[in-house]
């Protein structure tokens, strides 16, 4: 005999907590379909209902044919489908829980190394403190340095002598 469902195993608090804003109605109506269904089988008896064949066997006047029906009727066995995609799904979890477990991993890595970015700037001199000798020394690449690598104003590489535009094609010097 299958086991009988007695209430909803759905959490449906926490079901209703993932589900964005613009799918709560198809959540409502999934919800509605579920809930009628459970009435439905709660509405019915667990067993089928007992029939008493004494009462029978005195009223029809064939003999034989209350019995026949009789072993028909406790012979019917109403079957229950198997479940076979729980190992299935089952099977998906494992591989979604690998998956998450490398995503956690991966963003742990990219948030360590975020907060290791975040403390060298905070232990920087804050920008409007600074002078330029000072931010020279906090981002060499990015300061203006006269004496090593002299630039001419607006001081963008597109404005300096030996600026090469890297679409165009390098002309031959034919």
């Amino acid at each position: 005999m299958a086991k009988r469902i007695s209430q909803s195993s759905i959490n449906w608090a926490a079901l209703a907590e993932r589900v964005p804003a613009e799918q709560k109605s198809n959540l409502a109506a999934f919800k509605v379909k579920s809930d009628g269904y459970l009435r439905r089988v709660l509405a019915s008896p667990p067993e089928p209902p007992k029939i008493n064949w004494a009462a029978y066997k005195q009223v029809v006047p064939i003999p034989g044919m209350v019995d026949n029906f009789q072993k028909q009727y406790e012979a019917l066995k109403v079957p229950y489908p198997t479940d076979t995609m729980s190992a299935k799904v089952d099977a998906q979890w494992g591989e979604i829980k690998k998956a998450i477990e490398a995503f956690v991993q991966e963003s742990n890595k990219n948030i360590a190394k975020y907060q290791q970015q975040m403390d060298e700037l905070n232990a920087l001199l804050p920008y409007n403190q600074m002078t330029l000798e000072d931010f020279k020394d906090a981002h060499p690449e990015l300061a203006l340095d006269p004496i090593n690598k002299p630039t001419f104003w607006p001081h963008t590489p597109e404005e300096q002598p030996d600026y090469v535009d890297p679409e165009k094609p390098a002309q031959s010097g034919h």
